[in-house]
């Protein structure tokens, strides 16, 4: 790993505590005493002008008093006097802090200027701070305990589990559950490189030491804990860097509630709440989200263990016929295959199991086999086979004293790495049988469900491809966005006007302000008509009886224009009425829906989905962060659950997928290149036609950045 600025933060070669106790039971003690135990081996320099020696040390009235060089100072000091030590830090030159104290932003009031105090020495000084309000950091490797966490107290008794070299790494925004991962990750046979709780984030942030993990050699896998992200651009950065070098992220992302969500005014923003451009861009960079601790831990252990997987098809080897029915089920509800073993496979397994196993798949080889031999010679041959793509072992792990397969007989099936090979307790395992499974490269799975996620992780991680959109075709509308549109929404007439000059293909309408101009605008135009009041006041034309469809003559379209005018005057008499847009019928197709979003976070966020009336009542839809290519565009399509009705579903012909796709990616575009002149675009619906055939925009509504975003 080249250098990076958190060298000296992650790797000190001195640490003052700032604060520090002789009293063990208190934090100021016990980040003393679990930095001593852990095997610091650089300088420590507790900083209390309370003592002259703690536990043999030289303790230090001020960190001026030092006077050696430090890498790194803990402050466990009240809050109030946390501004006046980390100026004496600085002048000290101090390289990094961090700052244990609470009582800052949380607390709201005047105690969020201290801290925003704190972000500014920082940025004026150039010493990196993390916190306030954190739990601190555990290097593992090199056995540093900056914490007062008791999960990283050392146990003489408690040897350390280690199932395989590689390494995860834990950054969350709550010390109590980023060290709750690492007590649970040690229990499983993880290892792992780093735990940092980040704190309030004055300064450093979940972005930059993403941005860490992703570059160090010492992580193989992170795991992510977050609130929000306060580092968006260098959060992103990072996320794109892992996706490249092709190190997993996993995360957990809090606070997915109906309290984030905003009035807007299209479906596309009223449907994305605030936690839509988190996920949009997990799924952009290729991030596993996952809602569970235990499910995360697992799916970062099968990382951690396992290579990945090169397609869905799963074989079950199991000791328990109902275990492993049970887990094929699991499976199967995953969307993992479980093909039935060829005839040869078969005939070579009832070779290896009783009369009375089962040598389809689920493979029941019987409690027999486990003591002549056969689960080891099983999964060999699953192993060398190019049917099979993954292997699930379903096997008791209570025994104290004998686990079902030989150290040196699996050990080099595990270390080959040529395919996933996942082992399942149907009871709970033994510390014998951990210890066993451990040496042999093996962590244990206990939970069915998180046995599943995880199998189905390591399939999603194999086929994910980042996209490279490279040099997308842009024709932003000339001279930009006009300034009256900024404080409020374009009419469907407006936006069409603004897609069509930015290479939009739209329908050719007429915009008729005068029933007397009526008969001479739809001269030509082929019947059945379509027609639609126009203002910026009634962006759902709908609620407001301002649509006419499958209008045949002039007569009617000329009732329908009257009737148009007065439901909009009878539903908003105090709205700007433009006109009526009068147009051809489109041909009948599937129903879509393309918007965006101008997130305060991530920026412009696309949305594709199912479309029409019935959009925010089904609500399958998919983001993605813009802009997106095409490729991307038609792999968002793919999630959703409806696509199935662009497929040919049920002997339809193909939808022209391709042409949904270039709308996507041109949508996208468009609200990246004016995200600093609008906030919303929503094109609902769109209708797709038959494979070559084209969409048609069908209703479109652009909205102009807010003021008060």
């Amino acid at each position: 790993m080249t250098k990076h600025p958190l060298d000296t933060f992650f790797s000190p070669r001195s640490i003052a505590i700032i604060g520090a106790s002789r009293d063990g039971t208190k934090i100021p003690g016990m980040l003393l005493a679990f930095l001593r135990r852990n095997g610091f081996s650089g300088e420590i320099y507790p900083v209390n002008p309370a003592y002259d020696d703690i536990e043999g040390l030289r303790c230090f009235a001020s960190i001026s008093a030092v006077g050696q060089p430090i890498d790194l100072a803990i402050v466990i000091v009240p809050a109030r006097a946390v501004l006046g030590v980390l100026n004496e830090c600085v002048a000290a030159g101090v390289k990094n802090a961090i700052i244990i104290s609470s009582g800052f932003a949380e607390e709201g009031g005047a105690s969020v200027d201290m801290q925003t105090e704190i972000a500014a020495l920082a940025k004026r000084t150039g010493m990196r701070i993390s916190g306030p309000n954190a739990e601190g950091f555990y290097n593992e490797p090199e056995r540093i305990a900056a914490t007062f966490s008791p999960t990283v107290d050392v146990k003489p008794d408690a040897p350390r589990l280690l199932a395989s070299p590689r390494r995860i790494g834990i950054i969350a925004q709550s010390g109590g559950i980023g060290f709750a991962i690492y007590n649970r990750a040690k229990a499983m046979g993880v290892a792992v490189s780093k735990v940092i709780s980040t704190g309030n984030e004055s300064d450093l942030a979940a972005g930059e030491f993403l941005d860490y993990m992703v570059r160090d050699l010492a992580t193989d896998v992170i795991l992510l804990f977050i609130e929000g992200i306060r580092d968006p651009a260098m959060f992103v950065a990072a996320a794109k860097r892992a996706a490249k070098s092709g190190k997993p992220i996993i995360v957990s992302k809090v606070g997915r509630s109906s309290a984030g969500e905003r009035a807007a005014a299209s479906h596309t923003a009223s449907m994305a709440g605030w936690t839509a451009a988190y996920d949009a861009v997990f799924a952009k960079y290729g991030l596993i989200v996952s809602n569970d601790l235990d499910e995360a831990v697992a799916i970062a252990a099968a990382f951690a263990t396992a290579p990945l997987a090169r397609g869905n098809r799963a074989a079950i080897v199991t000791v328990s016929g109902g275990a492993g029915a049970w887990v094929a089920d699991t499976l199967a509800g995953e969307g993992l295959q479980i093909p039935e073993l060829s005839g040869p496979q078969q005939v070579e397994i009832r070779s290896l199991i009783p009369s009375y196993g089962s040598a389809r798949n689920p493979v029941d080889i019987t409690a027999q086999a486990v003591h002549s031999g056969g689960l080891q010679k099983v999964i060999e041959l699953l192993n060398r086979s190019d049917d099979i793509d993954l292997i699930v072992v379903v096997v008791s792990l209570a025994s104290e004293t004998r686990i079902p397969v030989k150290t040196d007989e699996i050990k080099p099936l595990i270390d080959a790495q040529r395919k996933p090979i996942l082992f399942f307790s149907y009871t709970l395992p033994s510390q014998f049988a951990r210890t066993g499974l451990a040496a042999s490269g093996i962590v244990a799975f206990q939970g069915l469900a998180t046995l599943g996620r995880a199998a189905r992780q390591l399939i999603d991680r194999g086929r994910f491809v980042l996209d490279e959109p490279g040099t997308l075709l842009r024709k932003t509308p000339k001279g930009g966005v006009n300034s009256a549109w900024v404080e409020g929404n374009l009419s469907e007439y407006e936006s069409k006007n603004l897609l069509r000059e930015a290479g939009i293909a739209v329908p050719s309408e007429v915009l008729v302000t005068e029933k007397s101009a009526l008969a001479g605008a739809i001269a030509g135009m082929p019947f059945p008509l379509v027609m639609k009041i126009q203002s910026r006041d009634i962006p759902h034309k709908s609620e407001a009886g301002g649509v006419r469809i499958n209008l045949t003559s002039l007569d009617e379209a000329a009732l329908a224009f009257d009737a148009l005018i007065e439901n909009a005057r009878r539903f908003k008499p105090t709205a700007q009425i433009q006109g009526v847009l009068v147009g051809p019928m489109a041909k009948k197709g599937v129903e879509m829906i393309v918007g965006t979003v101008n997130d305060a976070t991530f920026g412009p966020i696309v949305m594709a989905g199912f479309g029409g009336v019935t959009t925010e009542l089904f609500r399958d839809v998919v983001y993605r962060q813009a802009p997106v290519s095409e490729t991307e565009a038609v792999a968002m399509v793919d999630e959703l659950k409806s696509s199935p009705l662009l497929n040919g579903f049920r002997g339809a012909l193909p939808a022209d997928k391709a042409a949904l796709a270039r709308l996507i990616a041109q949508v996208s575009i468009l609200a990246g290149d004016l995200q600093d002149s609008l906030s919303e675009i929503e094109i609902n619906p769109v209708i797709v036609h038959g494979e070559g055939e084209g969409v048609t925009v069908i209703d479109a509504l652009v909205a102009g950045r807010r003021s008060a975003q």
